[in-house]
C-alpha cells in the first residue's frame, strides 16, 4: 500500500521550440507537438503520476516552470542562449543530456519511464534511457522519409538548398537508428505505422498505434443560438471557410488560397478566415507570407481572404464552432489536431489526404477529404460542403460524435500506460481497468 501511495514519475521530452505553461503557439517550431505533450502530461497527472515535461532552455526563460499539479516543465541548457531550429538542434543535445543527468541524480528524479516526442527529443532520450536504465517510448509525430517526399514535390529549392535547410538525410539516418534502439514507438495513425514497418524496417511488434487526443471540456459544439452570436461577436458574414496554423509552407495555406479560388467563382458570399501571422515558423523561409498575399492579389480576392495572427487557447474553440467550413489544407500532416478539436466543436470539415486523419472518418458522413495538392478537387470539396446544408448538418453531427468516441485525452493517456505496461516497464502495476 506504501508503494501504491507514492506517485510515480514519467519524463516527458520535447526539446525544440517554446516549450510553455502558456506557450506562444505560432512563434518557432512552437505548435500542436507542444500542446500534445502538455494535455497528454496533465492527464497522465490525472491518472495519478508526476510529469516532468523536459526542454531545452534558452533566451533567459526559467529553469523550472509549474504547468498544473504534479506537471512541472524543467529546460536544461545547451547551445548558448539563442533559439536554435530543430533541423539542427540535435548537434548541441549531448550537452543537453550531460545538464539533464546532472540535475536528475542532483534531485535524486527516479522516472518509471521517458516518452520523448520527435527525433530531436528521441535522441536525447536514448541517452537518458541507456544511463538510467530505464524504458524509452518514442512518439515521432512525424516521419524524415514522408515528409521529405511530401515536401519536395512542390519545392523551387535547389536539391543542394532543400537539404540545407531541412536537413532531411540526417534526420532519416537518425531516426532509422532512434526507432531500432528505443523500447516503444508510438505511431500516431495507420499511415504513420505502416512507413515505419515497411520505410523504416519497425517490427510491428515494437510499435503502437496511439492517436493524439483533444480537451473536450474546451471543445465542444453549442447551440445555434450561441453559434450566431459569437458569428456575430466576430464580424462573421456569408458562408465562412476558416483554417488555423503555424505559418509553415508544409500547411498548405497557399493552397487552400488556391482551392478558395474555386469556390470563389461559384460562391459569391463565401469567405476565407485563415489565422497563422505573419512570420514563418520555417527556418529560412521568411518568403512564405508574401507568397500567400502575392496569390490572393493575384485572383482578385483581397475583400474574401482574411489572414489574422494566432490566436490564444482561450480564442480556438469559438473560431471552430464559427465556421461553416473548417479546412485542414497540409502538403503533409502526420495527424491534424486542428482538424479534430474543429469536428469536435461541430464545424464540417474538409481535411487533407496526406496526412493521417482521414482514414479515421467516413467520406460523406463525418467529414470530405481531398487532395490538397490539386487546386481543383480540394476546391469542389470545400465547395460541396459550402453549397449543401444538409450535408454541413450530417458532418456538425456525426463529426463531433466520431472524434469523441476515439480522441479524448483521457483515452489517450490510457492507451499510453497500458502499450508501457504491456512492454514490461518497471514499477507498474496498473489493475484491470486498462485492460
Amino acid at each position: 500500500m506504501a508503494a501504491r501511495r507514492r506517485k510515480q514519475r514519467i519524463a516527458m521530452i520535447s526539446t525544440h521550440g517554446y516549450v510553455a505553461a502558456e506557450p506562444p503557439l505560432g512563434a518557432p517550431d512552437t505548435g500542436g507537438q507542444v500542446v500534445y505533450v502538455l494535455e497528454l502530461s496533465r492527464k497522465l497527472a490525472q491518472l495519478g503520476y508526476r510529469v516532468d515535461i523536459w526542454t531545452r532552455r534558452f533566451e533567459k526563460q526559467r529553469q523550472i516552470e509549474v504547468v498544473d499539479e504534479d506537471v512541472r516543465i524543467i529546460r536544461m541548457p545547451c547551445g548558448g542562449p539563442d533559439f536554435i531550429p530543430k533541423e539542427y538542434l540535435y548537434k548541441k543535445l549531448p550537452e543537453w543530456g550531460e545538464n539533464a543527468l546532472r540535475f536528475i541524480r542532483d534531485r535524486r528524479l527516479d522516472y518509471e519511464f521517458i516518452n520523448s516526442h520527435y527525433w530531436d527529443a528521441g535522441l536525447a532520450g536514448q541517452r537518458l534511457s541507456e544511463v538510467l536504465g530505464i524504458p524509452h517510448v518514442h512518439t515521432p509525430h512525424s516521419l524524415g522519409m514522408w515528409k521529405q517526399e511530401q515536401m519536395s514535390q512542390d519545392s523551387d529549392k535547389s536539391d543542394d538548398e532543400f537539404e540545407q535547410q531541412y536537413n532531411f538525410s540526417r534526420r532519416i539516418h537518425h531516426e532509422t537508428t532512434l526507432f531500432r534502439e528505443c523500447d516503444l514507438v508510438i505511431a500516431t495513425s495507420p499511415q504513420q505505422f505502416d512507413l515505419l514497418e515497411t520505410g523504416y524496417e519497425v517490427p510491428a511488434s515494437r510499435m503502437k498505434m496511439i492517436p493524439p487526443g483533444y480537451d473536450d471540456n474546451r471543445f465542444f459544439p453549442v447551440s445555434g443560438a450561441t453559434r450566431r452570436s459569437i458569428r456575430e461577436a466576430l464580424g462573421y458574414e456569408g458562408l465562412v471557410v476558416a483554417s488555423i496554423g503555424r505559418l509553415a509552407r508544409n500547411k498548405g495555406f497557399d493552397l487552400l488560397v488556391d482551392a478558395f479560388s474555386v469556390v470563389a467563382d461559384r460562391v459569391p458570399e463565401a469567405r476565407l478566415r485563415i489565422a497563422c501571422g505573419a512570420e514563418s515558423s520555417d527556418y529560412g523561409d521568411d518568403e512564405i507570407f508574401t507568397e500567400i498575399t502575392d496569390k490572393i492579389r493575384d485572383y482578385g480576392l483581397e475583400d474574401r481572404v482574411i489572414l489574422s495572427g494566432s490566436l490564444e487557447d482561450d480564442e480556438m474553440a469559438d473560431f471552430y464552432r464559427a465556421a461553416d467550413v473548417f479546412a485542414l489544407s497540409s502538403r503533409y500532416e502526420p495527424f491534424g489536431m486542428t482538424a479534430v478539436e474543429a469536428m469536435a466543436c461541430g464545424a464540417p470539415t474538409v481535411m487533407t489526404i496526406h496526412g493521417g486523419l482521414w482514414r479515421s472518418v467516413y467520406f460523406g458522413q463525418q467529414a470530405l477529404y481531398a487532395d490538397t495538392t490539386d487546386k481543383e478537387e480540394f476546391g469542389i470539396a470545400l465547395l460541396q460542403a459550402l453549397k449543401y446544408s444538409r450535408l454541413r448538418a450530417r458532418m456538425h453531427r456525426e463529426g463531433a460524435h466520431r472524434v469523441r468516441a476515439l480522441f479524448t485525452w483521457t483515452g489517450i493517456a490510457q492507451q499510453l500506460i497500458s502499450a508501457v505496461e504491456e512492454r514490461g516497464a518497471p514499477g507498474f502495476d496498473l489493475g484491470d481497468d486498462f485492460d
